[in-house]
C-alpha cells in the first residue's frame, strides 16, 4: 500500500530530534535549571533556593542554555533544508 508522506511530520520530527540533541548537549546544571524553570514553571527565585546559587547566577546560566540550544537548532536546520 503506498503511503502519503506529510512533509510537516517530517520537519516536525527533525525540529523534535534537534531539539532533543541540543538539550542533551547541556551540562547538568543547565538542564535542571531550564526542567526547573520551564516544566515545573518554577520562578527564578524558587531555582535559587532549590539549587543554592545567586540569582544573577540563575539567569546567566539560563540564558547560556537558550541560546546554546538556539544554535544548534538553528545548525541542525540549516544542514536539514540545505
Amino acid at each position: 500500500m503506498d503511503q502519503i508522506c506529510d512533509n510537516n511530520d517530517d520537519r516536525n520530527r527533525l525540529d523534535e530530534i534537534a531539539l532533543k540533541e541540543a538539550i542533551i548537549g547541556l551540562d547538568d546544571r543547565e538542564k535542571n535549571i531550564l526542567k526547573l524553570r520551564f516544566f515545573r514553571g518554577k520562578t527564578q527565585v524558587q531555582v535559587v533556593q532549590e539549587i543554592g546559587i545567586s540569582q544573577a547566577q540563575v539567569s546567566q546560566l539560563e540564558k547560556g542554555a537558550i541560546v546554546k540550544i538556539k544554535k544548534h537548532y538553528d545548525k541542525a536546520a540549516s544542514i536539514s533544508v540545505g
